[in-house]
């Protein structure tokens, strides 16, 4: 195919604006698809995907059009994996916006413009939905053009649904996007948007050739990771894959190759060949770092060793899991994993449970912190259980994040509030048309258990919000140390401010003495910090009426009866063992 005739483009939208329906009218009108194969959602593949009505892994797809070849990249929507969305717009020229009639512009709308618009990528805007009764086309109008300072003239008003003006969208995108500027004649270079692995076929690479071109049986290397690899098959996806000779100059396919993980082929990487060979890099590529880490623990110990190969197995496809071996004393063996975010998190825990079969326990999530010694040595850790001695710590620095959040106008006072709890420092505050949008920062670590969920409810579910990570900053950490009848519980330490502490030692301390069952003698639940103790909730034994039989008689009688269980009870004390439930480890999680 001549590079004037192809166009590549992606779909960028907020969660749920309706992009995977969009690109199921493409397919249908361009025939991509038999009407027999249709189902809604098509790119969609996992059970996942369609139930939380998210895009998670992107998915290309070719269509013929009008003697055009449309390589379309959907993107997923959400802020978790924004690196990824980054790379797709890379590997397009141009983008079409989807903005919800009835509910406006949101936070993930604009974040993803911003990338759009600094990848330099030509913007359709489209106005989707318009057939809902709740569909407000002159407003959403409005934030469109303040947005993008595009005319009236050029939004296309469409349904997904119905496929009603898709076709003008079709149109728009040969009349308005440029084809690839790519150099047959140059070396090789290939950008990798994603990569997944095959059980079968070992890591498939999904990719847009800048320069050059990939033949059948190349041998490839990609610059960032050093890797080398043979390129097994070459293709382009119709969303099946088609196999190819060549991928040409401009063109978006998808390479088989023999490499055994993700990790020799990150998202972001370049690719050349050796018969072609490049040494100039394609610019953007980062390693993406995980923020957010939380222990999995299998419920029997007899599972540990089928937690480990299911995680194993799951990081060969996502080269964004990072996962080490992690031991506690209560929980037994498990595994640290590190993730991009709390969606990334769920998924992940959600995919263990279902296509492994395996029931676990997951510690409250943290983020990483990094710490200097008196000795001037640097580290980073993962769990407030690896935290050395405090009087070895010289600073402890945590990760703090720039946030935008977008409400209607009546909500501002809530939602600043909200922020000014989670140590939150407001930033900015401006107007677009009826809603504000509120920057502001604060730190990760407030953010990662509930504060989504406060938002929606201070906001009625109107308030959306999109963040990125800004930087590490000095502040008076403390790790709060949690004690079941005298003994230390690791694997419930935190990281806190010395200002929060307090109350969050009271705070958990109350809701484990919901969880922790009563035993036959007094247990003693204390929050600590270092050797002081913060906070502390008695649960009283079991009292067994021990007098009950007697029958009248001497007094003494009965004292001697409960003086003797007294004496048990505190011998039961010094022996006996608490047996924690595994809630206990989830408490953080649990809303107030």
């Amino acid at each position: 195919m001549k590079q004037e005739d192809i166009r590549n483009f992606c779909i960028i939208a907020h969660i749920d604006h309706g992009k995977s329906t969009l690109a199921d009218r493409m397919m249908e009108l361009t025939h991509t698809v038999e009407k027999r194969d249709m189902k809604s959602q098509l790119l969609d593949s996992m059970d996942l995907e369609r139930e939380k009505g998210i895009t998670i892994k992107l998915a290309p797809v070719r269509m013929i059009y009008k003697g055009h070849d449309l390589n379309l990249i959907d993107t997923p929507g959400h802020v978790d994996f924004s690196y990824e969305v980054s790379r797709s717009l890379q590997a397009c020229e141009g983008a079409v916006l989807v903005v919800d009639a009835s509910q406006g512009i949101q936070a993930q709308t604009l974040a993803n413009v911003y990338l759009a618009l600094a990848a330099d990528l030509t913007i359709i805007p489209v106005l989707n939905k318009i057939d809902l009764p709740a569909a407000d086309v002159p407003r959403v109008s409005a934030e469109i053009i303040n947005l993008l300072g595009c005319d009236e003239s050029d939004i296309l008003k469409i349904s997904a649904k119905t496929g009603e003006g898709v076709v003008d969208v079709l149109d728009a995108i040969v009349e308005r996007i440029a084809p690839p500027q790519g150099l047959a004649d140059q070396p090789t270079r290939a950008l990798i948007f994603d990569s997944y692995y095959d059980d079968y076929r070992g890591v498939i690479l999904y990719m847009r050739v800048i320069d050059g071109s990939i033949k059948k049986g190349d041998t490839i290397e990609m610059l960032a990771t050093s890797a080398h690899g043979l390129a097994l098959e070459v293709g382009t996806l119709s969303p099946m894959m088609k196999p190819n000779e060549v991928i040409e100059t401009g063109e978006i396919g998808y390479i088989v190759t023999n490499l055994k993980t993700t990790r020799d082929a990150k998202v972001g990487d370049t690719v050349t060949v050796r018969r072609n060979h490049s040494d100039v890099a394609l610019p953007g590529y980062k390693n993406v770092k995980p923020f957010v880490y939380a222990g999995f623990f299998p419920v029997s110990n007899e599972d540990y060793q089928d937690l480990k190969d299911a995680v194993e197995k799951l990081s060969l496809s996502d080269s964004a899991l990072q996962f080490e071996p992690e031991n506690s004393p209560v929980l037994g063996f498990g595994v640290r994993i590190g993730f991009l975010g709390l969606l990334h998190m769920d998924i992940i825990r959600e995919r263990l449970e279902r296509e492994y079969n395996l029931d676990l326990v997951v510690t409250n999530p943290s983020t990483d912190y990094q710490v200097t010694l008196s000795s001037g040595q640097e580290l980073d850790i993962k769990s407030a259980s690896d935290l050395p001695d405090v009087s070895r710590v010289t600073q402890i620095r945590e990760p703090w994040i720039k946030g935008e959040i977008i409400v209607p106008q009546e909500y501002i006072g809530s939602v600043i509030q909200l922020i000014v709890t989670k140590r939150g420092l407001q930033k900015n505050l401006s107007y677009i048309d009826e809603r504000a949008l509120i920057s502001f920062e604060a730190p990760l670590a407030n953010l990662l258990t509930d504060f989504y969920d406060q938002l929606k409810s201070v906001t009625s579910g109107y308030g959306s919000f999109n963040y990125e990570l800004d930087e590490y900053r000095v502040e008076d950490l403390v790790r709060v140390d949690f004690y079941v009848s005298g003994e230390m519980v690791d694997a419930l330490s935190v990281m806190a401010h010395r200002s929060e502490s307090q109350a969050l030692g009271r705070d958990i301390v109350k809701k484990l003495k919901e969880v922790v069952p009563r035993q036959a003698f007094q247990v003693s639940l204390q929050a600590a910090i270092g050797g002081k103790f913060i906070a502390r909730e008695d649960i009283s034994a079991y009292r067994k009426d021990v007098t009950g039989y007697l029958y009248g008689g001497d007094v003494s009688r009965k004292k001697k009866l409960l003086a003797k269980q007294a004496k048990g009870k505190k011998r039961m004390k010094r022996f006996g063992k608490v047996d924690i439930p595994s809630e206990a480890f989830t408490v953080m999680l649990k809303r107030d």
